[in-house]
């Protein structure tokens, strides 16, 4: 085998004829696997971004995905899950780059409330009824 043979082979190895180029997740995300607002960001939390956010493209310390990040989250809030799936990333890929960007104050993180902490029905209607007796 020739070193060319070899060089074809490596390369080969990073490249999907359908795909394009591969980036292994790592990569992306500088080999860390956890974030410090790790315990925030389970898959039903709702990423916000930041009127400050507007810049993001412009800003070259942000990678593309960063980037893809904010610009889905200025149009709507999105959850952690849908961000995954849109971006075709891996949810734990995707936590480690909203932490980036919540360290960098260009999104915020809205967790839903849980349904066992929202108040009965039955008592809200009993407090308007109250309300309305007044």
């Amino acid at each position: 085998m020739t070193e060319q043979d070899g060089r074809s082979r490596e390369a080969a190895r990073w490249f999907d004829d359908e795909a394009g180029p591969v980036v292994r997740p790592y990569a992306m995300t500088r080999g860390r696997t956890r974030t410090a607002a790790e315990g925030r960001l389970d898959l039903i939390a709702q990423v916000i971004a930041e009127s400050r956010a507007e810049r993001a493209a412009e800003d070259r310390t942000l990678s593309p995905e960063h980037v893809e990040i904010v610009e889905r989250c200025r149009e709507a809030p999105l959850s952690v899950a849908e961000l995954a799936a849109e971006l075709d990333l891996p949810v734990g890929v995707v936590r480690v780059l909203i932490g980036d960007l919540l360290d960098a104050d260009l999104v915020r993180v809205s967790r839903p409330v849980p349904p066992a902490e929202l108040p009965d029905e039955q008592v809200l209607r009993e407090v308007i009824d109250g309300l309305r007796a007044l």
